[in-house]
């Protein structure tokens, strides 16, 4: 391991959150040449067509648990966790979002997406439960 392995999954997060607001202007732009929103409803939020608001979503959502998983990651890095256990955990965690993401910006069907979030939730658990355990038994 070259040491910055608890990183990639991070950058590959970030990836995510590039993309998606990429996507929410590509559509937002989109729905403004179809004429079924003004530009000006995107100053003060209003009405957004569900095309947008998907998207919209996601992209706010992005920024509620996985803030726990970058301070998360940081955390195991500064600690010398960032062991193999780690950063699988941490590339599950990114894959899950990443497939949250996309059902929520595509059919929004909860059936599916609410059993990826909660997955991500208690991976996400499980590396703070692994943060938590290695500082209480630092050496093994």
């Amino acid at each position: 391991m070259t040491g910055y392995e608890m990183f990639w999954p991070i950058i590959a997060h970030v990836a995510l959150v590039y993309f998606l607001y990429m996507l929410l202007g590509f559509r937002r732009r989109k729905l403004v040449q179809a004429g079924k929103v003004r530009r000006s409803n995107y100053r003060e939020n209003r009405d957004e067509p569900p095309e947008g608001l998907f998207v919209k979503n996601c992209l706010a959502n992005q920024f509620e648990l996985p803030v726990l998983f970058y301070a998360c990651c940081v955390l195991l890095y500064i600690t010398q966790a960032d062991n193999l256990v780690a950063v699988v955990l941490a590339w599950v965690f990114v894959a899950l979002r990443y497939l949250h993401a996309f059902v929520h910006v595509t059919s929004n069907n909860l059936r599916y997406r609410s059993p990826l979030f909660a997955a991500g939730y208690v991976v996400l658990g499980a590396m703070w439960l692994w943060l938590a355990v290695w500082m209480v038994f630092p050496n093994g």
